[in-house]
């Protein structure tokens, strides 16, 4: 957890500067801070655990990827960097560890919020909010109907729409980056789908904090999801509570 609020400081020191956003190859958006997270955050996990290898965003697309083996760190050093340039805050660190493609430790960090969930396999989930930790875990399903969170920068409204299509759905909100699968892990949301492409970084960390909190990751199929696929690429899926899955 050090890490990752250490990540954070260096990511809040740009984030009140005039920083310059580049594009990616993706044509993704990228910028000082991507980066510069990144650095400290790789470094500082080669030092503590040398013999685990890391796959990182930033690295892995300029073409770094180290042989993962059935245990690896998953690092977005700035998921959410869409919402770091509008400046809204809902930004995240994340930091999950994979072992046999499954990811058995997550924290994921909003600097701008003070906001850090956590959760190891065996172990539970919890929030911390300035200084103050509390337990969470995902809830039951409202007799209401659903609560449906969704992504602020990369919606597709039509997917969604037939997605949900014959559930009761009681509210829909949106938010960015990892944070959407967090609210469903503290019982803030029921379920958020994703019906767009992701990387295996963009999600693990935050799988990591929902599995410890009672929740799964599902594809389409209803395939719980799993880590160290060739191209690292994620199939459309759904994030929720067990009492949804």
């Amino acid at each position: 957890m050090a890490i990752t609020r250490e990540a954070g400081a260096v990511i809040m020191e740009i984030y009140g500067s005039d920083f310059e956003v580049r594009g990616k190859q993706d044509a993704s958006p990228v910028t000082e801070a991507d980066e510069k997270a990144e650095r400290w955050i790789l470094e500082r996990l080669k030092a503590l655990w040398p013999q685990i290898p890391a796959v990182s965003e930033e690295a892995a697309a300029a073409g770094y990827v180290p042989e993962m083996g059935q245990r690896f760190w998953l690092v977005d050093p700035l998921d959410g960097t869409k919402e770091f340039i509008q400046r809204n805050g809902e930004f995240t660190v994340n930091i999950a560890l994979i072992e046999h493609g499954v990811p058995v430790l997550g924290v994921v960090f909003a600097p701008a919020l003070d906001r850090m969930y956590a959760g190891a396999q065996g172990q539970g989930a919890w929030l911390e909010v300035k200084g103050t930790r509390q337990p969470i875990e995902c809830r039951s399903i409202p007799q209401e109907g659903l609560d449906v969170v969704a992504s602020r920068s990369h919606g597709d409204a039509q997917a969604l729409e037939n997605f949900l299509q014959g559930r009761s759905v009681r509210s829909l909100k949106s938010a960015g980056s990892s944070l959407k699968i967090c609210l469903v892990a503290e019982g803030e949301a029921d379920i958020y789908p994703r019906l767009g492409r992701t990387m295996e970084w963009d999600i693990a960390a935050g799988h990591a904090v929902l599995a410890a909190a009672g929740g799964q990751i599902r594809t389409l199929d209803g395939e719980v999801l799993g880590y160290g696929k060739p191209d690292m690429s994620n199939p459309h899926f759904y994030a929720c509570s067990q009492h949804f899955c």
